[in-house]
């Protein structure tokens, strides 16, 4: 399935200490960690949906040469980012008027992805690659990385060097950014 191993790998990889992970650790103290993994996977699923339907938008309206230029940069600047890292602040908190906890941890998992960087890699995918399998993969290596962090968060606590992990997923993401753009720089003879 054209997509779905890529967008999966690095889906997965971005969502490594990003802050809708951490929203999700924090959420596992609070709820169920099947309650948690439910609520990610529905607004993940959603979110990720979205994605693609804006992705495979602006591959129609941009020559493949600038899609995957584009891509390339935007994969450099989402391992800048990861280097950058993300926190937890107080507008990722859960809604406190909301009883039922798959609503908690759907209406937040939900508003915290809305700009981040998983959803914008997602439509960076899906201007060049097949919507189906990015919708796919991104959304279960989305899921897979959060449902780790809540079970190594259950199991494991701070143990885990956050510090390689980021450094780890800016690197393949610096190199995926690199070979798009080098691409794109070839279709459109630059290169």
């Amino acid at each position: 399935m054209d997509g779905f191993w890529l967008s999966l790998g690095l889906i997965f990889l971005a969502e490594l200490g990003d802050k809708t992970q951490l929203v999700a650790l924090t959420l596992a103290t609070r709820f169920k960690a099947l309650v948690v993994l439910w609520g990610v996977l529905v607004a993940t699923l959603l979110v990720h949906l979205l994605s693609v339907a804006l992705g495979g938008l602006s591959a129609h309206l941009l020559a493949p040469g600038w899609v995957e230029l584009l891509s390339g940069l935007a994969f450099v600047a989402f391992g800048a980012w990861t280097l950058r890292g993300d926190t937890l602040d107080g507008e990722d908190a859960p809604a406190r008027r909301l009883t039922s906890p798959f609503l908690i941890v759907f209406v937040t998992f939900f508003l915290a992805e809305l700009g981040d960087k998983t959803m914008l890699g997602t439509v960076t995918l899906a201007a060049g690659q097949p919507t189906v399998g990015v919708w796919l993969g991104s959304s279960l290596g989305m899921v897979a990385s959060d449902g780790l962090a809540i079970w190594l968060g259950q199991h494991l606590g701070k143990r885990l060097p956050e510090r390689a992990v980021k450094l780890g997923a800016a690197a393949i993401f610096f190199l995926v950014g690199i070979v798009y753009a080098g691409q794109g720089l070839k279709k459109l003879g630059l290169f």
